[in-house]
């Protein structure tokens, strides 16, 4: 009896021995495996130095947090980079949340900054996108004249250019047909006579000093409006909306990302203050450093790279 009881031990021992190199098997299985691959991350901007700047912020802080980044460059104005999203030619877009509820969504402008980031998120997400945590800078357009046509005419507020009979007003061609440009200047504050004036490769700075253009589509990050030499118009009726950056991205980019990528992305996001982003672009756009010599910098002094 006492043999049939210890076979039958030996027996449990061996099976339960058999069981443990089991799951010690399994367990080495998976600590052999490799770890999953990093998405590739597309990065696109639109074809200015404030956004050359911000897709190589994104794109060198990812890939320092060993993500693969390309960069699609330069494409064209808003409506063609959505276009690029939209269509999987790219994965991330450093995007204006009032441009993508006002010129992309054709909605009316909210009445808070946190609302129109609300408002962008909850329209991209219809079509496969997703908005990152928003920049604490924002970018409008402004209405910008020479300090002199100020004075000449009592400008203080774009209502005031009602003054002027005739102007011209110089901007981006795709600023034709927004309500946060040219359109919103004719329809909202119904300032008709003004006769556009399409940039190409000409600062609309220089164009004002030319005496080219009576004003121009500015923005309130250029390193130019700090000059006494331009003064900006109050925009009233808050035809340019709020313009915070917010990184649109693919929503299967946000899942084979993970926390990892998202968190590389937000830590950039949180660092982009308004002092930092118009230095950022004074160096680019005046002092002619590269965009991903100043991107490099910015991310070293900061921690993120």
């Amino acid at each position: 009896m006492l043999r049939k009881h210890t076979r039958r031990a030996a027996k449990a021992a061996f099976a339960i021995s058999l069981g443990v190199a089991i799951v010690l098997g399994g367990t080495a299985a998976v600590a052999s495996a490799k770890p999953k691959a990093k998405p590739t991350v597309i990065v696109g901007n639109k074809n200015f130095t404030e956004e050359f700047i911000l897709g190589q912020l994104y794109g060198q802080a990812l890939a320092a947090k060993g993500f693969p980044v390309k960069y699609a460059g330069s494409l064209g104005s808003s409506e063609l980079a959505d276009t690029a999203i939209k269509s999987g030619k790219i994965n991330l877009l450093p995007e204006y949340t009032g441009v993508v509820v006002l010129d992309i969504a054709k909605e009316k402008s909210p009445k808070t900054a946190a609302a129109t980031y609300a408002a962008a998120k909850k329209f991209e997400e219809t079509r496969g996108l997703t908005l990152l945590n928003a920049t604490p800078f924002y970018d409008s357009d402004t209405f910008t004249v020479l300090t002199s046509t100020a004075k000449k005419y009592g400008l203080k507020t774009i209502a005031d250019m009602k003054k002027v009979k005739s102007f011209s007003y110089a901007g981006f061609p795709e600023c034709q047909t927004r309500i946060t440009c040219l359109l919103g200047l004719k329809q909202v504050y119904g300032l008709t006579q003004a006769k556009f004036v399409p940039l190409s490769s000409i600062s609309v700075y220089t164009l004002l000093d030319d005496g080219k253009a009576t004003g121009g589509d500015g923005f309130s990050t250029d390193p130019q409006q700090l000059e006494s030499k331009y003064t900006i118009l109050t925009d009233t009726k808050h035809i340019f909306g709020f313009q915070n950056v917010a990184p649109v991205i693919t929503k299967q980019l946000a899942t084979d990302g993970g926390a990892t990528f998202a968190a590389a992305v937000n830590a950039v996001s949180a660092k982009l203050t308004l002092p930092a982003m118009r230095a950022m672009n004074k160096a680019v756009a005046i002092d002619k450093k590269t965009p991903a010599d100043v991107a490099d910098a910015f991310l070293k002094a900061n921690g993120l790279k």
